[in-house]
């Protein structure tokens, strides 16, 4: 069924929600999983353009992404990570085609009504784009 499975991951107790409902379904189908975070201040943004110094956000972001990858990897799966920068959106579906993902794993908020009117939510635009399965939950407040 799903052999590796991409987790985009946020820094927030948001994560728990997607990750409690992953672990079983990757157990049951021994998938491997890709855990990804997008770093999208400015310093990440414009890292390459400016050859900038990496963003105490960055640094953070690299050590939450090692944290989860060593207390996944404890329970017996095969973990990587992906600290990506720039907009969610797009560096999610850029890793779901290079890391060849069967599905894209991850929480939505779902509280943001204007901003996802104006500009459209994260989970929209890769959900629209993508050509493989998409699993949202809603995080749980």
């Amino acid at each position: 069924m799903y052999q590796k499975i991409l987790i985009p991951v946020e820094n927030s107790g948001a994560d728990e929600t997607i990750l409690g409902h992953i672990r079983p379904l990757a157990r049951m189908t021994g998938a491997s999983l890709v855990l990804m975070h997008v770093a999208d201040g400015w310093v990440a943004r414009n890292y390459e353009r400016f050859n900038l110094a990496e963003s105490e956000e960055m640094l953070e972001d690299r050590v939450y992404l090692d944290r989860l990858a060593v207390e996944l990897r404890g329970e017996g799966f095969e973990v990587e990570t992906i600290l990506a920068l720039g907009e969610p959106s797009d560096e999610i579906i850029k890793a779901a085609a290079l890391y060849e993902v069967d599905l894209i794993a991850m929480s939505t908020h779902g509280h943001r009504f204007i901003s996802d009117l104006l500009y459209g939510s994260t989970a929209d635009k890769v959900r629209h784009i993508v050509d493989i399965p998409v699993l949202l939950l809603k995080a749980a407040r």
